[in-house]
């Protein structure tokens, strides 16, 4: 290709660009999307994500789809030609589909389930196999935080990464430096506050709970707890069943706890001072433990609050 060939075909890439977005990752010929890396990908969430809140929402989500749709029309239609009827029966089909959580948005592992991309980055979601409690969350944040910082910064992010991709065998497949673009596409992801590290709240979405068992309307609002529901969550957390909760298992419970009061944004000193208060409201004498009676009067506290109370 000339050079003249070759800028109008860069022009001709910068109009559909500003045109429609996700016009340039499909192929000219078939109008099947192609293969994003990872800063593509991290390209696409940015542009659709405008406010930054860590979601495509709203009028950010109908700019998607629509411009997700037409893309992949052979001529360049403009994404207005797609009415607000056919948007309304797609966005229904489309939430259904990949909404996972059905919280009516779609957060950035919804978009990579969606989107194809290179297979060795896809794996560091993980939203095939999320944690299956908080427990497991702090013994995984223990083992990289090994400067016990309270964050995870870039070097300790690069080795769970090599790790998890170890795990799945595909090490040896990741050179030193696509494993740093993952590292920074990652970083740039879930680093909401953009300090170049993640702290407890942004790493707990990059690496998911199943569910927070507290978060279940049993707790919220109930005028009586079973003695089935006290032992339920008991076992959730007595995960070596010794008979109390203590250590990741006490870490994970406060987590989730904190969770229900700080939702998104919370970090290792919010739990620390958090866990202090807690413990002395049920009195106890410094051993860094939880037992079956004091779990049961933190329980009926939170089923007092009422759901908006923090």
């Amino acid at each position: 290709m000339d050079s003249a060939a070759a800028a109008a075909a860069a022009k001709r890439v910068q109009i559909e660009k500003a045109h429609n977005f996700m016009r340039q990752y499909r192929d000219p010929e078939s109008r099947e999307l192609k293969k994003l890396s990872a800063n593509q990908f991290m390209d696409v969430w940015a542009h659709y994500d405008k406010d930054g809140n860590g979601y495509i929402e709203g009028t950010e989500l109908d700019g998607f789809l629509r411009e997700f749709v037409s893309s992949a029309n052979a001529t360049d239609i403009n994404p207005e030609a797609v009415t607000d009827t056919m948007l309304e029966e797609l966005k229904s089909c489309f939430m259904e589909a990949y909404d996972d959580n059905q919280d009516g948005k779609i957060d950035i592992r919804e978009l990579a389930q969606l989107l194809p991309m290179e297979e060795n980055f896809l794996l560091l979601f993980r939203f095939d196999n999320p944690l299956e409690s908080s427990v497991e969350f702090m013994k995984i944040w223990r083992e990289y935080d090994t400067d016990n910082s309270g964050y995870i910064e870039a070097d300790e992010l690069k080795n769970f990464l090599r790790d998890l991709l170890k795990e799945a065998k595909k090490i040896n497949d990741v050179s030193e430096d696509k494993l740093i673009e993952y590292t920074d596409t990652m970083l740039q992801v879930f680093d909401a506050n953009k300090d170049g590290r993640l702290q407890l709240s942004e790493m707990a979405k990059l690496l998911p709970v199943k569910e927070n068992f507290l978060c279940r309307q049993v707790f919220k609002g109930a005028t009586k707890l079973t003695k089935e529901d006290i032992e339920k969550v008991f076992s959730l957390y007595d995960r070596d069943n010794s008979g109390t909760i203590e250590n990741e298992e006490l870490k994970g419970f406060l987590k989730d706890l904190l969770e229900l009061v700080k939702k998104d944004d919370y970090d290792a000193q919010d739990l620390a001072a958090f866990e202090e208060t807690i413990m002395r409201g049920v009195g106890h004498d410094k051993h860094g433990k939880i037992s079956r009676k004091e779990l049961t009067m933190i329980l009926l506290t939170l089923a007092k609050m009422s759901p908006d109370e923090e």
